[in-house]
């Protein structure tokens, strides 16, 4: 796990490169990608458990 000290150096670190204009910008983008890949795993493990009640379905 990341200390603090590290982490605020990663966040100064990425305000010198993308300027504070930016940063906002790519911190909701990132926030969305990953509410998107988050909702997508979650269908992929909904469908195995479906998958996997119908198979012990069928095998009884």
């Amino acid at each position: 796990m990341p200390s603090v000290g590290s982490l605020l150096i990663i966040a100064v670190i990425a305000l010198l490169i993308f300027g504070p204009k930016k940063l906002p910008e790519i911190g909701k983008a990132f926030g969305s990608s990953l509410r998107e890949f988050k909702d997508a795993t979650k269908g992929l493990s909904s469908d195995d458990d479906t998958k996997k009640s119908e198979t012990k379905k069928a095998d009884e």
